[in-house]
């Protein structure tokens, strides 16, 4: 039986033995609670959705344990839906761009986005096998509002959750997109092990979703810029955060399976076993550097989609101070819009829009970069321990041990004052 939770529900109806080691009832801390901010100055809920008109929808999907049975789980899996212009306006596009550090991954949509530099409806994540679903949902969604042709060609992207969740089981169906999309608001966004997020593992930690804002000085135009991650790649060995080298001071935690069964899939063979109490395997992992990184990046900053480009093109230097290197088996495709209006008025063919001077793109620049990074962290942070098909574990990134390494390089900063509760991905 499959389980179905919205970004608005929490995942306490699952069992505790199900994803691992649960956490207690408590706000899950993001990395500015603990005194890491990466740089610049966040908006009111470091997230894209302080981008004026985002929205952020997810549909979780979590049901099942123990071994795969094609097509029936277990189901670690999920969809998420970003709308540049939320539901209201979903018929009008925006300016945008796309860039790939490193193909070895989908994002579909994207070269009427390169030829046109306009972005029609809302941007999908999901798994690998489960685009086609929700490429189709999302033009059904769109027949329905009367928009078929304008959201014809859909964003679509994807990373692969096949670790822990029973990818080839075509569980994701156009009713779960419906949901994200029609769930989808402004205001915090639920991070971690949500939506496309939930089964995905972030430099051999749990990973993703993620998102992080910077609200630029008035000096600098006050512009707000947005990214949102799915964090499904890199390295525990190069994993950095601030210069300090956390994979090298956590070397142990690694993706491991319970019991005595190896896991049947041919992919997951050199997975190692874990101890008899399911303790962390300090083995490495044989997928060290595979995986896939999506990221969209959304501000109201008004700029031309050559410039959007610009903006994409300097996500992989966040990335890459994380400790990603856009490696073979990795597919890091992303995605930069501005919310400026570019529809000409009723009736008329010349749309009058603003452009930020090259000369001042500096300042967004460095969010991006800035935000990519908290972001990343954001994804893991939020994401607690999770055993998933054939009973691989993954383990979710020790908090105290991220603080000890961080404090012993002198790198932390004095926490945040304690935040509001907020939606949080435990069980």
């Amino acid at each position: 039986m499959r389980t179905l939770l919205s970004s608005s529900v929490l995942l306490s109806l699952l069992l505790t033995p199900m994803l691992g080691a649960a956490q207690a009832e408590r706000p899950r801390p993001r990395a500015r609670d603990l005194g890491i901010t990466f740089g610049g100055q966040s908006g009111p809920h470091n997230a894209i959705t302080d981008v004026p008109g985002v929205e952020v929808g997810h549909t979780t999907l979590i049901s099942g344990q123990g071994r795969i049975e094609a097509g029936k789980g277990p189901v670690r899996t999920g969809v998420t839906a970003v709308l540049p212009r939320g539901k209201a306006h979903v018929g009008e596009p925006v300016f945008a761009s796309t860039y790939a550090l490193n193909g070895n991954g989908e994002m579909t949509g994207t070269h009427w986005i390169q030829e046109s530099g306009e972005l029609n409806g809302p941007v999908m994540i999901t798994n690998t096998n489960d685009i086609s679903a929700v490429r189709e949902a999302v033009i059904t969604w769109a027949m329905k509002k009367d928009l078929a042709w304008d959201l014809g060609l859909p964003v679509v992207a994807e990373t692969w959750d096949g670790m822990l969740h029973d990818v080839y089981g075509f569980h994701v169906k156009p009713e779960h997109a419906h949901q994200a999309l029609e769930t989808a608001r402004t205001g915090p966004v639920p991070e971690g092990s949500v939506g496309g997020g939930t089964g995905m593992v972030c430099h051999n930690f749990k990973g993703g979703i993620g998102t992080a804002s910077r609200k630029l000085p008035e000096s600098a135009g006050g512009y707000t810029l947005g990214v949102l991650v799915q964090c499904n790649y890199g390295s525990r060995r190069l994993f950095s955060v601030e210069g300090v080298p956390v994979g090298e001071e956590l070397p142990d935690q690694r993706p491991c399976y319970l019991g005595s069964q190896k896991p049947g899939s041919p992919m997951m063979q050199a997975v190692p076993s874990c101890d008899v109490k399911g303790a962390p395997s300090k083995a490495p992992n044989p997928f060290e550097g595979a995986g896939s990184i999506i990221v969209v990046v959304a501000t109201d900053a008004p700029l031309l989609p050559h410039q959007l480009n610009r903006l994409a093109r300097r996500v992989p230097l966040g990335i890459a101070k994380m400790g990603g290197l856009g490696e073979n088996f990795s597919g890091d495709i992303f995605l930069a819009f501005s919310t400026q209006h570019v529809k000409p008025p009723t009736e008329a063919h010349v749309a009058n829009v603003a452009v930020l001077g090259n000369d001042r793109l500096n300042p967004l620049f460095a969010a991006t970069v800035q935000a990519t990074q908290e972001a990343i962290l954001n994804s893991m942070l939020a994401s607690d321990t999770m055993t998933g098909a054939d009973n691989i574990r993954v383990f979710g990134l020790p908090h105290d041990g991220l603080v000890k390494a961080m404090k012993k390089y002198g790198r932390l900063k004095p926490a945040a004052p304690t935040p509001a509760p907020r939606k949080t991905t435990k069980p």
